[in-house]
């Protein structure tokens, strides 16, 4: 399921980046013309941006179908063909930036036409600022540094072509500022070309995920009945996918119930979290002093419930684990015995929270018995609990 969502999103970026060199190759060859038609460097500087982009934008497209491929060298996928991408993309951008100054520096000056240059350049404006902020929502939602690289791209251009506007329309007041418009052009392209070098090449050199997303992961790790604590997290960016390796600290009645529920956890990590592409959890067998048991009762001190997801109370028992002598004793109410739908599924997850080692019950088919069994909770028959316990 998770790999499927994965090919889906990869499917849907490469559209957007096979939109994004028709654009780019439109905007170049309009602001090339103007540019040379009008006599304006500043417009020409903002066509060679344009330019260097079709080449940013088919490495992105490339990158993005690379990346969906499948090879046995590369046990963890190609994702990082993406980030190649993005860095592609940055260089691409750092030597417009150059181009441009270039320009501007030693360009010979001359008064540009207005009347040809500034109708071009209102709408490179606004058909790549429209499609940088799009471009900008789309990788965001479909996790892809490529897209985002390339958004950040339009976005670029769209602020270099407003500085040109700008210059064209002080023209006929006298002022002619062509040259220091693609000076200024130049710096803000280098910048944004700067900004996504150091990005990509922070992912290639494996840097970890972003810590508020690694601390979702380790919360819902530790938020699991068997799970005592999170001893170690190990995570690395692969493109806009993520890789994580954990030791945790588990309270089970055997390695092999341990093992189980670390397999449990890496399949559900990769539905929780689908840019996810590899969740490994190694798993520490720690019995614990102590446990804790369940059981449904028809009411305080009362007879044990023959429905686990009916009961009107449950028993909450902290057992020392050797002797399995009672400590402490505890009666919560059933919040959720008077649900109209999914009372077996909601039970059940109010009943994970609790974290309970083990849950004495006689209903074997239940929808909350079978999320407990799956979290690995031990369900123990009530005639298997002494009178003293009880």
């Amino acid at each position: 399921m998770a790999h499927k969502q994965s090919q889906e999103k990869l499917a849907a970026a490469r559209k957007r980046a096979a939109i994004s060199i028709g654009l780019n190759l439109f905007l170049a060859v309009g602001k090339g013309i103007a540019g040379v038609l009008s006599g304006s460097t500043a417009l020409l500087g903002d066509a060679i941006h344009s330019a260097t982009d079709v080449f940013a934008s088919t490495a992105v497209f490339v990158g993005i179908w690379v990346a969906g491929r499948e090879h046995p060298s590369f046990p963890y996928g190609l994702y990082k063909a993406e980030t190649v991408a993005a860095l592609i993309t940055s260089m691409a951008v750092i030597l417009a930036a150059y181009e441009i100054g270039r320009q501007a520096l030693f360009g010979v000056p001359g008064l540009p036409d207005v009347a040809i240059a500034l109708p071009v350049a209102a709408i490179s404006l606004v058909l790549a600022l429209g499609f940088g902020l799009f471009q900008l929502h789309s990788g965001k939602k479909l996790k892809s540094p490529g897209l985002i690289a390339d958004a950040r791209d339009y976005l670029a251009d769209s602020l270099s072509t407003a500085v040109v506007l700008v210059s064209l329309l002080a023209v006929p007041y006298g002022y002619n500022i062509d040259r220091l418009a693609a000076g200024v052009v130049s710096l803000f392209v280098f910048f944004a070309g700067g900004q996504l070098f150091i990005g990509a090449l922070k992912d290639l050199l494996d840097a970890s995920i972003d810590r508020e997303t690694e601390r979702e992961i380790v919360g819902f790790v530790e938020n699991h009945p068997r799970i005592n604590r999170v001893k170690k997290c190990y995570s690395r960016k692969a493109g806009g996918r993520f890789l994580v390796d954990m030791d945790v600290v588990m309270h089970t009645p055997s390695h092999k119930m341990a093992d189980q529920v670390a397999d449990r956890l890496e399949e559900e990590l990769l539905i929780q979290f689908p840019e996810l592409i590899l969740a490994r959890i190694r798993p520490h067998y720690a019995p614990g002093k102590f446990s804790r048991r369940v059981t449904p009762v028809e009411s305080p001190k009362g007879e044990i419930c023959t429905h686990l997801a009916t009961a009107p109370w449950f028993l909450i028992e902290t057992l020392e684990t050797e002797s399995r002598e009672v400590k402490k004793r505890q009666f919560v109410e059933n919040r959720y015995r008077d649900a109209e739908r999914r009372k077996g599924l909601l039970v059940g997850r109010w009943l994970l929270k609790l974290k309970p080692d083990e849950v004495v019950a006689e209903d074997k088919e239940s929808v909350a018995l079978i999320l407990l069994k799956e979290a690995g909770v031990d369900i123990v028959h009530p005639s298997s609990v002494t009178s003293t316990t009880m």
